[in-house]
């Protein structure tokens, strides 16, 4: 059997590839700029380092690293020299958008349609919000037990990392899942105001939400992102106040089980809000 490249081996998702992978006893190639031990180095913004690491391999796993236009130049690569590939895109996404309305969608799709043009079987996985994302409000969490923010009544289907990997898994590895376009929610949607109230839960502490002006929100925000990121995460959670993201179910349709509770997650990432 031909090793499986998962690519971002050890990212929240990447990881969760290589595990589910290998606990199928399926070969792994782990690629990383930092790779495991018993991983592979490489960047997928240059594809001379990649190169070495498709020797005997016919599938991927691809996420976004860095730039959309520093990864198609390795796409091309793979369009040479691989059969099949999975590629962790976004729930950003609009298929019926001629161009993408922002720049989360906009990144994704360049990618897709450099995958698209490249001439191999292609699987796209476009999960909605990640509970990954919620880590952010550990240091808070620890502090003080408060999560400062802006539109605490946003609700959104978060989707916890074992289930995106779980779908990659089988796409990579069955059969039936080319050209599938894969919407990943988890199985409700849940405000931030709840996220926080079920991450104290999980942590044994309580944890609480509190609604901050709007302005110091984004400030804190410019601290850490670019301008356009943070417009358009804040537009996205103030239209999820009024018209909660909608789940789906594309991961119990591929894996056969449902998606897991946020309180799964919860429970799974307890140590780091303590």
């Amino acid at each position: 059997m031909k090793p499986i490249l998962v690519a971002g081996a050890t990212g929240h998702v990447g990881s969760q590839v290589v595990a589910q992978l290998r606990a199928r006893d399926v070969p792994v190639r782990a690629l990383s700029r930092n790779p495991p031990p018993d991983g592979v180095r490489g960047d997928l913004t240059d594809p001379e380092t990649i190169a070495p690491a498709l020797d005997g391999v016919d599938t991927v796993f691809l996420m976004l690293a860095g730039s959309a236009g520093a990864l198609v130049p390795t796409v091309a690569l793979l369009g040479e020299q691989v059969e099949r590939v999975v590629f962790l895109s976004s729930g950003a996404v609009d298929d019926s958008l001629a161009e993408q309305d922002n720049a989360i969608g906009t990144w994704h799709r360049t990618v897709e349609e450099a995958i698209e043009a490249a001439g191999v079987d292609w699987t796209f996985l476009r999960p909605h919000a990640f509970a990954t994302n919620t880590l952010g409000w550990a240091p808070s969490i620890r502090a003080d037990g408060v999560v400062r923010g802006v539109y605490g009544e946003a609700a959104m289907t978060m989707i916890h990392e074992r289930d995106i990997a779980a779908v990659a898994v089988e796409a990579l590895t069955g059969d039936g899942h080319a050209g599938a376009k894969y919407v990943l929610t988890g199985p409700r949607p849940i405000t931030q105001s709840e996220q926080v109230r079920l991450i104290g839960e999980a942590a044994g502490r309580p944890a609480r939400w509190e609604e901050t002006p709007l302005e110091e929100t984004r400030a804190a925000m410019l601290a850490k992102m670019p301008d356009f990121i943070v417009d358009t995460m804040l537009t996205g959670f103030r239209e999820l106040v009024t018209k909660p993201g909608e789940a789906t179910s594309a991961v119990q349709d591929v894996t056969g089980r449902p998606a897991l509770e946020f309180d799964v997650w919860a429970a799974d990432h307890a140590a780091a809000f303590r």
